[in-house]
C-alpha cells in the first residue's frame, strides 16, 4: 500500500519502513556512544575496596619531579651508595599514571601554564595589565600592533579565570579604548589592547607567578575614538578541527547546529595536518564523498551519497551545468582555500541547478589587518616539488586597504609511466573597508596547467574487474598525451551594512579559461576479441569557456512578536559559453588506426593509418539562467527552528554541433523546509525536505521536450556538541529519488522517454574537534544504498556506479603541549572504501581497499617541519571509474617534506 503518491513527492511505505528502520539504528549507535561518555565522566575510582566519587575539581598534587623533565618520579635521595640502604616508595606513595581519560585531560591540563586572573592596574605613565600564573613561567609572546590595537600572542597557554574564559574592560584610562584577554585554539592566549588615537606602547617582565605589561597611551594620531575598535587578528574562522559555523547551506553566517542539513567543515588545519593539496585529499575527510572519475587526469569529479556533486567557490558555480558540458575540467588549486564546505543532498534552493548529490563548496583566504608571511617549500617521491608563498597584511596605516597573495609553482612527476605535470598559480585579493559599514574585495587568480592526459587502466572484456597490469601501465601514446589548460579567475564582492539588522551582498564573477590539445590527446577507443591489442585514437582540439555571473543577496533581521526571522531574498544571473576548434597543426583533427599491445607494449610502433575531423566549425553551446530566491530561519523559540526557502529558475540553452542544432527553455521551483529542535545545549534533532533540477536536452516521439531531472530528498538527524564544544558530531538517515531519467522508449527505439529512477538512502556520520589539548580527531561513516529503481536498459536493481555500500575515514593528531618537546605531533589516519559498481550496467566491479596515511611534525614559534606519509603501506587500489576503458588508479606510497617559516 502506498502511503504517498509515486511522483517523487512524498514518502512511499518502504521509504518510511527504511527511515524507522534507520532512525532506530541511529538511536542505538547515539545511546551507545551518550553512555560511552557518561561512563568517562562518571567512571568510579577504586580505593580501599569501596567506590568513590572522584572530585575533578581537586588539583592533583605535583610530582617529586615534573614529568618529562627528569623521566622519574621517585626522588633522587631515595637512592644510596649502600644497597642495603635504599629506601624504596611504597606503591601506594608512587604518583599512578593516569588510567582514565578524565585523569589525562587532567595530567595534560596541569602541564599547561595556566593565567588564573588578570588584573587592570593605573600606573603613574599608563596602566598596567598583570597576567597571575598558577605555576610556572608564560613564555615570551609575540607582539605586534594592527591599526590602534597592541595585539600580545602567547603560545602553551590556557585561561583558567573565575568567571569565564575572558576578560574585557572598557575605557580603562584616558587614551586606551578596551582591554581584552582571550582564549584562542591550540592552547593560545591573545591580549588586546585597543588605543583610541594611535597603538599604545608596551614593556613587558616577568615578577614571581606574574607577567606583566606596562602600557602606555599611543600618541600619533590613527583615528577617532569612534574608529577605535578590536582588530580580530585572523580574519577568519580558527576553530581548530572544529569550525562552529558556516555559510553555504543558508548563505547567512549560522551555527552549524542551527541548519537542518548535513554539513561537513574541513578547515585548513586539517588541510595543513595531513599535507593535502589535491581536492580529493581533502574531500576524503567527508563521509559519503567519494571519487568519481578524473576526465583523462584533467580534473576531479566527485559523488555525494551517491548521486553528483557540484562544486563552488565562495557560492558561486565552478561549472556552468550542474554537470553538463560546460564543466571546467582542471584540477583545482588549493592554496588559496581557507577550508572547504560540504552541504550533503539537493540545493537547487540557493544554488541553482545541480545534481542531488549535493554541493562542495571551496572558500578562499581573506586578506588579513595584521603583517603575514608564510613560505612553504615541500618535496616528495616522484620529483614532487613545491614552493608556495602566502603573504598577507595592511597596505594602509588604518588597515582600511589590506591584500592577500598566494603563488604556487609545482612540478611533478608521476607513478604513471611518462606522465607527469607542472602548474603555476598567483593569486591576489584586496580588501578595502570603504568605511565602517562598507567592504569592497576583489579577489583574482590565473592559473596555468600542462599535464599528462592519461585516462587509467581498462577492463578486459568478459572480465568484471579491472585488468592484471602494472599500475604504472601507460596505455596511451606518449607522442601524442599533453593537456594544456590557462584560467584567469575575477571576483568582485560589495558587502554593505544598511544597519545592524539589514545588510546586502553583491557578487560578481568573470571566469575565462582555455584548453588546448595543440600537442594532442590519444586514448583507447576499442579492445579487440584478442583481449590484449587496443586501438588508439589521437586527438587535436581546443575549447574555450567564458562565464558571467552575478549574485545579490539581501538580509533582513526582523520579528514578528516573539518570532524572530533572518530573512534571506537573491537574485542571480549567468551567462556561460564554451567554443569549440581545432588546434592540428596540420592534417587531420583525430587520427585513428594505432594499436598497442597493452601487456608488452612497443610504444614506438604505433602508427596511425586514418583520420577525421569532427570540428566542422561554428560548434558552440551557450547557456544564460535566472534565479529568484527566498529563505527564512525562523526562530519560533529559542529551541526551536523552521527553515522555509524556495527558488524559481529560468534556463536558456543553445548547442550547435555541425548538423546538430538543439535548444532548451527550462523552468523550475525548488522548495526547502526544514525543522530543528533542541531540547538542550548539547543536542539538535532536525528534519528537511529539499528539492534539486538539472535541465535536459531533446524531445520525445511526439515532439515533446524533456523535462528536467528532479532530485527529492528527505532527511532526518541528530547533531551533539561534546566536552564543552570542543567535539562535534551529526548522524543523518536519508532518501534521495533521482527521478525524470531519459531512458530508451521501447516503442520507439530511436527517441527516449523519462520514465527513469534511481534512488539512494543511507546514513552519514560525522565526528570532528579536539578530545582533549593538543589530540584532534576527524571522521566519518557512510552507509549508502544506491540503486537503480526504474529504466528500459539498465536492469532495476543495478547499483549506481562508484557509490560504495560502505565508506569511512579517521584521521588524528596529537601536539606535545610542553616541555623540551613541546610542538612535536604524530598523526595517523585510515581510509577504507568498500567494492562499488563501475558503470551502470554493473559490468565490472572496483575493488574496495583501506590506506593508511601517517604525519610527523614540528612547530616551534615560527617555524614547521612535516613529514606526511601517504598509502604508508603501499596498497595497490582504484580510486575511480569514467567506464571500462577510464578506470583511476590509486598513487602507491608517497613520501612528502614540508619546510614553512612564518614571520
Amino acid at each position: 500500500m502506498s502511503l504517498w503518491d509515486r511522483s517523487g513527492q512524498f514518502f512511499d511505505t518502504k521509504t518510511v519502513q527504511f527511515l524507522v528502520r534507520e532512525t532506530a539504528r541511529s538511536s542505538v549507535l547515539l545511546g551507545l556512544w551518550v553512555l560511552g561518555l557518561l561512563l568517562v565522566k562518571i567512571q568510579p575510582v577504586w580505593a580501599n575496596g569501596e567506590v568513590t566519587t572522584p572530585d575533578y575539581a581537586q588539583t592533583a598534587e605535583t610530582a617529586d619531579v615534573e614529568a618529562g623533565s627528569e623521566g622519574e618520579s621517585i626522588s633522587a635521595s631515595a637512592l644510596t651508595s649502600d644497597p642495603a640502604t635504599v629506601t624504596i616508595p611504597q606503591l601506594s606513595e608512587l604518583e599512578q599514571p593516569a588510567t582514565r581519560i578524565a585523569d589525562w585531560m587532567a595530567q595534560i591540563a596541569q602541564a599547561l601554564v595556566q593565567v588564573t586572573g588578570v588584573r587592570v592596574e593605573v600606573t603613574e605613565s599608563g596602566l598596567q595589565v598583570v597576567l597571575d600564573v598558577a605555576e610556572g613561567e608564560l613564555p615570551t609572546p609575540a607582539m605586534r600592533s594592527v591599526g590602534n590595537a597592541l595585539i600580545v600572542d602567547f603560545s602553551g597557554v590556557t585561561l583558567a579565570l573565575p568567571n569565564g574564559d575572558e576578560f574585557s574592560q572598557a575605557n580603562p584610562i584616558e587614551g586606551i579604548a578596551l582591554v581584552s584577554v582571550t582564549s584562542l585554539p591550540d592552547n593560545r592566549v591573545r591580549v588586546a589592547i585597543t588605543g583610541v588615537e594611535a597603538p599604545p606602547m608596551a614593556d613587558v617582565r616577568g615578577e614571581g607567578q606574574e607577567f606583566v605589561l606596562s602600557v602606555v597611551p599611543g600618541t600619533e594620531a590613527a583615528g577617532t575614538g569612534e574608529d577605535a575598535i578590536q582588530v580580530v587578528v585572523t580574519g577568519e574562522q580558527d576553530d581548530g578541527y572544529n569550525p562552529s559555523r558556516a555559510t553555504t547551506a543558508t548563505r547567512t553566517d549560522t551555527p552549524l547546529r542551527d541548519i537542518p542539513a548535513s554539513i561537513t567543515v574541513i578547515p585548513r588545519q586539517v588541510i595543513e595536518d595531513q599535507g593535502a593539496v589535491r581536492l580529493d585529499e581533502i574531500l576524503r575527510n567527508a563521509s559519503g564523498v567519494t571519487f568519481s572519475s578524473s576526465f583523462g587526469n584533467r580534473g576531479q569529479d566527485f559523488r555525494i551519497r551517491g548521486f553528483g556533486a557540484t562544486q563552488f567557490r565562495n557560492g558561486l558555480r565552478e561549472d556552468a551545468g550542474g554537470g553538463g558540458s560546460f564543466v571546467n575540467r582542471t584540477v583545482q588549486e588549493t592554496a588559496n582555500i581557507e577550508r572547504v564546505e560540504v552541504l550533503r543532498g539537493p540545493a537547487s534552493v540557493l544554488f541553482g541547478q545541480g545534481e542531488p548529490g549535493g554541493v562542495i563548496n571551496l572558500v578562499s583566504k581573506r586578506p588579513l589587518t595584521v603583517p603575514y608571511y608564510d613560505i612553504d617549500f615541500t618535496a616528495g617521491n616522484f620529483n614532487f616539488y613545491r614552493p608556495t608563498l602566502d603573504f598577507s597584511g595592511p597596505l594602509t596605516d588604518d588597515g582600511a586597504l589590506a591584500y592577500r597573495l598566494n603563488l604556487v609553482y609545482e612540478d611533478t612527476d608521476s607513478f604513471r609511466d611518462f606522465a607527469d605535470s607542472r602548474r603555476y598559480f598567483i593569486a591576489p585579493t584586496l580588501a578595502w573597508r570603504i568605511g565602517a559599514d562598507t567592504t569592497l574585495t576583489l579577489e583574482a587568480s590565473y592559473l596555468q596547467d600542462r599535464r599528462t592526459f592519461d585516462r587509467g587502466l581498462i577492463v578486459l572484456n568478459g572480465d568484471d574487474r579491472p585488468a592484471d597490469l602494472p599500475l604504472s601501465r601507460a596505455l596511451y601514446d606518449p607522442r601524442f598525451s599533453r593537456n594544456n589548460f590557462d584560467e584567469t579567475r575575477a571576483y568582485l564582492y560589495l558587502d554593505h551594512e544598511f544597519s545592524d539588522n539589514l545588510a546586502i551582498r553583491s557578487a560578481f564573477r568573470y571566469t575565462t579559461s582555455f584548453e588546448s590539445d595543440r600537442e594532442g590527446t590519444s586514448q583507447i577507443t576499442r579492445l579487440r576479441d584478442d583481449n590484449r591489442t587496443v586501438e588508439i585514437e589521437a586527438y587535436f582540439g581546443e575549447q574555450f569557456f567564458e562565464t558571467y555571473t552575478f549574485q545579490n543577496d539581501l538580509t533582513w533581521g526582523f520579528s514578528t512578536g516573539s518570532i524572530d526571522h533572518t530573512l534571506l531574498v537573491g537574485v542571480e544571473l549567468a551567462s556561460n559559453s564554451a567554443r569549440f576548434g581545432s588546434s592540428a597543426p596540420e592534417g587531420r583533427q583525430a587520427l585513428t588506426g594505432g594499436v598497442l599491445d597493452i601487456f608488452e607494449p612497443d610504444y614506438d610502433t604505433i602508427t596511425y593509418t586514418g583520420g577525421y575531423d569532427f570540428y566542422l566549425g561554428g560548434e558552440r553551446q551557450d547557456q544564460r539562467t535566472l534565479g529568484i530566491y527566498v529563505q527564512d530561519q525562523i526562530n519560533v523559540l529559542d529551541n526551536l527552528i523552521l527553515l522555509l526557502g524556495g527558488r524559481f529558475d529560468y534556463v536558456n540553452s543553445e548547442e550547435r554541433f555541425g548538423d546538430f542544432r538543439q535548444d532548451i527553455d527550462d523552468t523550475a521551483f525548488s522548495p526547502r523546509f526544514g525543522i530543528v529542535y533542541q531540547p538542550n545545549e548539547i543536542l539538535s534533532l532536525y528534519a528537511s525536505y529539499s528539492r534539486s533540477f538539472v535541465p535536459v536536452g531533446g524531445r520525445n516521439a511526439t515532439n515533446t521536450p524533456f523535462e528536467p531531472t528532479r532530485g527529492t530528498q528527505y532527511e532526518i538527524g541528530v547533531k551533539a556538541d561534546f566536552l564543552d564544544g570542543r567535539l562535534s558530531s551529526t548522524l543523518a538517515a536519508y532518501d534521495i529519488t533521482r527521478s525524470n531519467i531519459t531512458t530508451p522508449d521501447p516503442d520507439n527505439p530511436n527517441f527516449s522517454i523519462q520514465v527513469g529512477e534511481q534512488r539512494g538512502r543511507g546514513i552519514d556520520f560525522d565526528i570532528a574537534g579536539e578530545i582533549l589539548p593538543g589530540w584532534n580527531v576527524i571522521a566519518g561513516y557512510s552507509y549508502l544504498d544506491a540503486s537503480i529503481t526504474r529504466d528500459n536498459n539498465f536492469e532495476v536493481g543495478n547499483q549506481l556506479n562508484n557509490a560504495p555500500r560502505n565508506s569511512a575515514s579517521l584521521w588524528t593528531t596529537y601536539t606535545i603541549q610542553s616541555g623540551d618537546l613541546r610542538g612535536l605531533g604524530f598523526g595517523a589516519g585510515v581510509f577504507f572504501v568498500d567494492q562499488r559498481a563501475g558503470d551502470l550496467a554493473n559490468s565490472f566491479m572496483i575493488p574496495g581497499y583501506t590506506r593508511f596515511d601517517a604525519a610527523l611534525y614540528y612547530n616551534r614559534d615560527n617555524f614547521r617541519a612535516a613529514l606526511n606519509f601517504k598509502n604508508l603501506f603501499d596498497t595497490e587500489y582504484f580510486a575511480g571509474s569514467q567506464n571500462r576503458f577510464a578506470v583511476v588508479p590509486g598513487a602507491p606510497f608517497e613520501v612528502r617534506g614540508t619546510v614553512s617559516w612564518q614571520f
